[in-house]
């Protein structure tokens, strides 16, 4: 049943509402409306200056209204008279198509089409760093290895207890927390879920980590590739899809790995696409000093730059640890909570549609033998050759929409340009005397 968020609130004590949409970059933008006007904005939303996000709207446009959708709300648990609630974005009475919820929303729709309903859980690492970035927070983590470090956990336990506990609190189903591979980062995991609650909750996760970490004096950063040396921030992405019986559609304990045929074209769309998907999963000039990172000083990076899948293998793009589901390893921290869904499903189904092959598998150790494999692709260098691939990649702009890939790409081709046109320090110290 759709809830009442005018009941929700008095039921639970809630002052304000924070009515939030996630723009094109992964920007979480919102409005904080008071509880009293809440009924009116859940019926006709709250207003918005599209162009004053990252949409690529103008200041001609009309207005842009942001619809609460009541199944996504959640109290605060750290602030318990506000409560946030993700929007849907529409112009004149008419979905924004650009906009990432909807974006997703259309691809669960064609799903749900085939009979098909994707779960996804995500794995969305990230560093406690100090206020001005520079450093981690902890002076004692300094371990060559620190993945797991009981020690260093403990640390900085107040923080990632009390995020731990609001996601029980929630019904979320938390079940583990780790110090990560590289000195000062960190993984929280909860189970998994239907694609758009994934996305709802992936977002909510960023906002409810950074805001925790403020309450303790610090800062969390999501970005891919903090600090030279160090592991990057993945965001792995954990796919099954179920069909209307609750059934997994995708396992077949009878062929390889436990994937059916069906499940094998699946992920045949995926490595069909995984060139051009690298602009989405990994959306920011620092990604690929992630992708194509030299040796981290704990021994392995533990992200992908060719395509390829495997078994239960952690150094392949694409990980196939049981029957019915594998892990997509290429996203990265940055990647936007909608898109990244929105993306998988659309390769996925066109994968299906077409027959579409995932090649052989590799059981290989892909850091120490990758060289040995010669046809398989190599993922985008940098951001511009990921514009470029998913530029030149019809199929999978069409499948995304056509809206959305011509506004991201545009706004994403300003975004590089601003890149190449800023005069670094590194210019100054090595061209300087030429």
């Amino acid at each position: 049943m759709t809830k009442d968020l005018s009941t929700f609130a008095r039921e639970r004590g809630i002052k304000y509402f924070m009515i939030s949409f996630t723009d094109l970059f992964g920007g979480q933008r919102a409005k904080l409306v008071p509880t009293q006007a809440i009924a009116d904005m859940q019926e006709d939303g709250a207003g918005f200056a599209g162009f004053a996000t990252w949409l690529d709207l103008s200041p001609a446009h009309p207005d842009m209204f942001a619809i609460p959708d009541p199944s996504s709300v959640i109290q605060l648990p750290w602030k318990p008279e506000v409560a946030w609630v993700a929007a849907d974005c529409i112009m004149e009475g008419t979905p924004v198509e650009q906009a990432p919820r909807n974006v997703l929303k259309a691809q669960i729709a064609k799903a749900a089409e085939l009979g098909l309903n994707v779960k996804t859980g995500v794995e969305a690492e990230f560093f406690l760093i100090t206020t001005d970035g520079s450093e981690i927070s902890d002076p004692a983590d300094t371990a060559e290895k620190p993945c797991y470090d009981q020690q260093a956990v403990m640390r900085r336990y107040d923080v990632i207890a009390e995020i731990c506990d609001y996601m029980l609190e929630l019904g979320w189903g938390a079940y583990q927390n780790d110090h990560e591979d590289a000195n000062g980062q960190f993984e929280m995991n909860w189970e998994f879920d239907d694609a758009l609650k994934t996305a709802d909750k992936h977002s909510f996760f960023k906002f409810m980590v950074k805001s925790i970490a403020e309450k303790h004096g610090l800062r969390a950063t999501f970005m891919p590739k903090p600090f030279p040396g160090l592991t990057g921030n993945g965001c792995h992405c954990h796919v099954s899809v179920w069909d209307t019986d609750g059934a997994n559609a995708f396992a077949d304990d009878d062929m390889p790995f436990g994937l059916s045929a069906k499940g094998k074209t699946f992920l045949g769309g995926i490595m069909k696409h995984a060139s051009a998907m690298a602009v989405i999963t990994n959306p920011t000039v620092n990604s690929y000093k992630r992708i194509n990172a030299p040796r981290t000083m704990s021994g392995a990076t533990w992200a992908p730059n060719t395509v390829t899948w495997t078994g239960n293998n952690r150094t392949h793009m694409v990980r196939v640890p049981g029957p019915g589901r594998f892990e997509l390893r290429l996203p990265d921290g940055a990647t936007n909570p909608y898109l990244l869904q929105a993306v998988i499903i659309a390769a996925g189904l066109d994968g299906m549609a077409t027959n579409a092959d995932p090649g052989p598998h590799y059981d290989i150790d892909m850091y120490q033998e990758g060289h040995s494999i010669k046809d398989a692709p190599r993922l985008p260098l940098n951001l511009l050759d990921a514009l470029r691939e998913m530029g030149s990649n019809e199929e999978l702009q069409q499948a995304m929409g056509k809206e959305f890939s011509s506004a991201y790409l545009k706004l994403k081709q300003t975004e590089w340009n601003s890149y190449v046109s800023h005069f670094s320090r590194w210019e100054r110290e090595n061209t300087l005397d030429i």
